[in-house]
């Protein structure tokens, strides 16, 4: 079984991932990892912290000579802006945070709650994603984010081949895929913030390359659609998940919603066996598990937090009403949460890819997935 676990706090001294069931013999390259990190930090909206640190993954076990080893992999991100021991207890709950639920929870500090809340701690869950997508490449599959909208505003997506649309993306400062949109996003974004507040948005994800059969219907905590929407709502400030049509397909009778399904000959041998559909409304899964079609997630985003304008709040100490607390924030970081959904989705398919074709190796993976494909051909 892949899985991973995260730990560290926001101005702690180090961010720690442990990568467990990643199987033996894949090559991996630091160097795209560091990419990934570089454009969680990026983005037009983000705040002082971003100039302070920059990001970069270093390996303490599970790799040698830039192989996988079979082995549990810990990656690490070491805090620059480490400053934990040196900062003062909040007295004031900040609305729209974990501060005052935790606080209570816990018996103890607002402090302890929100050094570990914050989505800092994903700049870790970025490297697990990363690292996964290095093994998803081995079986031609590719993930993708993008914002399609930010405070209220649609980035209406081009079309065009892949590798044009990511230099679309990259070369866009809110990681959208309509370069005509930046302009006007970038000033909805200062204007936001010239008034204290903040902007949140939508995120969409592509999956493609990916076979028949990843996930199950047979139990009900191993569909791939339930399995992928936990991984996205448990990213901070997430707070909806759609896959395909999500919530339009509630609006619209059957035929317009599912999709028909044919048979191109010319694709027999790739990954869809030539099953094709000339709409992918389901999003790539139906029933919990991949029908071969690209899989497609959006997740919204709500606006950060802190804000520079404090909304009202009480002091603990007091119980008198107060203005929440501050801490230095952004005042959009939607396209930086476009990179770490890409990251966890990638992470959560390749669990399922792992969970399907096994194997302690990259070789008897492939020897597996080989096997799969020419059975179900024949099938």
């Amino acid at each position: 079984m892949l899985r991973y676990w995260t730990a560290g706090e926001s101005h702690g001294k180090t961010l720690l991932t442990i990568v467990d069931g990643f199987p033996a013999g894949v090559t991996i390259n630091l160097e795209p990892i560091n990419v990934e990190l570089k454009r969680r930090q990026g983005g037009y909206g983000r705040g002082g912290r971003q100039r302070i640190e920059s990001d970069q993954v270093d390996v303490r076990t599970g790799i040698w000579k830039e192989v996988t080893l079979g082995s549990p992999i810990a990656l690490e991100v070491v805090n620059r802006d480490y400053k934990l021991d040196r900062l003062d207890d909040l007295s004031r709950p900040r609305p729209g945070h974990g501060d005052l639920t935790g606080a209570v929870k816990y018996l103890g500090s607002i402090r302890g709650v929100l050094e570990r809340a914050s989505a800092r701690e994903t700049a870790v869950r970025v490297a697990a994603g990363a690292l996964a997508k290095q093994l998803l490449a081995e079986f031609g599959i590719t993930a993708f984010g993008y914002v399609v909208e930010l405070g209220g505003e649609l980035i209406e997506p081009v079309d065009g081949p892949p590798e044009e649309l990511q230099a679309i993306r990259d070369q866009s400062e809110v990681y959208g895929l309509n370069l005509a949109r930046d302009d006007a996003i970038k000033q909805l974004i200062d204007e936001t913030g010239k008034r204290g507040d903040t902007l949140g948005g939508i995120i969409e994800v592509r999956v493609e390359g990916l076979p028949f059969g990843l996930g199950t219907h047979a139990q009900w905590d191993r569909k791939l659609d339930g399995r992928i929407a936990q991984s996205v709502m448990a990213v901070q400030a997430i707070k909806g998940v759609e896959i395909g049509l999500g919530f339009e397909a509630a609006r619209r009778p059957g035929s317009k919603v599912h999709d028909p399904i044919q048979f191109d000959p010319q694709q027999a041998n790739g990954p869809n066996l030539g099953f094709v559909r000339p709409t992918n409304n389901a999003g790539g899964l139906e029933a919990g598990m991949t029908n071969s079609q690209p899989l497609v997630v959006r997740a919204a985003k709500k606006p950060i937090s802190t804000l520079a304008q404090p909304l009202e709040s009480i002091n603990l100490e007091t119980r008198k009403k107060e203005e929440a607390a501050y801490e230095r924030s952004d005042v959009c970081a939607v396209p930086a949460a476009s990179v770490i959904i890409e990251n966890v989705v990638a992470f959560t398919v390749a669990e399922a890819l792992v969970e399907k074709f096994g194997g302690d190796s990259l070789e008897e993976m492939k020897r597996r997935y080989e096997m799969f494909l020419e059975m179900a051909a024949k099938n």
